[in-house]
């Protein structure tokens, strides 16, 4: 699957991405956030690629300018989500190298993949979370639509050793709607 928005690609990743994700994965001001570490090599990423994102079915966020991997979007669907949820509901997961924050690229990712989950996979709902103090992922989840529906606080997370408190916000259907793609 590939899909357009007006600025972006989003496709499939491929082994041919590993030095992109390393370039922006190994920012420690994105993988912490989003929990999980950041990219130690360029064998790292590849590793990643192949048994991390396309197991799940993430896509990697490119530039049609260049069609290069510059960040992820990817719904994890029913029992694949981290929020335990029914097999008609999504949760959408999403991260953005640094050097392409503040531009609105994410946002129009998201809305993408969403509208993908609701109109053509037909999905009933849509979920995302963030963790607290990641403020930059809880304005991406405001300008698509979600809602604040609950917090979960104190949640183990294996992967970077540490609890985090998660803020989950649900998609407003007739919000995405109304948005500009």
């Amino acid at each position: 699957m590939i899909l357009y928005t007006s600025r972006l690609i989003l496709r499939p990743w491929e082994d041919s991405d590993a030095e992109d994700l390393y370039r922006y994965a190994k920012d420690p001001l994105v993988g912490p956030a989003a929990g999980w570490p950041p990219h130690t090599s360029v064998e790292n990423s590849l590793d990643v690629i192949r048994n991390v994102l396309r197991p799940e079915g993430a896509l990697a966020v490119c530039l049609k300018s260049n069609n290069l991997a510059i960040g992820s979007v990817g719904l994890m669907i029913g029992k694949e989500s981290n929020l335990g949820l029914p097999e008609d509901e999504a949760e959408v997961g999403y991260w953005l190298g640094v050097p392409f924050w503040g531009k609105g690229l994410i946002p129009e990712a998201v809305r993408e993949i969403c509208r993908y989950g609701l109109d053509e996979l037909h999905l009933r709902n849509i979920w995302c979370a963030y963790f607290d103090g990641n403020e930059k992922s809880r304005r991406v989840q405001e300008k698509c639509g979600f809602v604040y529906h609950h917090t979960n606080a104190d949640i183990p997370w294996p992967l970077m050793n540490r609890t985090y408190t998660e803020h989950v916000t649900l998609l407003d259907r007739d919000k995405l709607k109304g948005m500009p793609q």
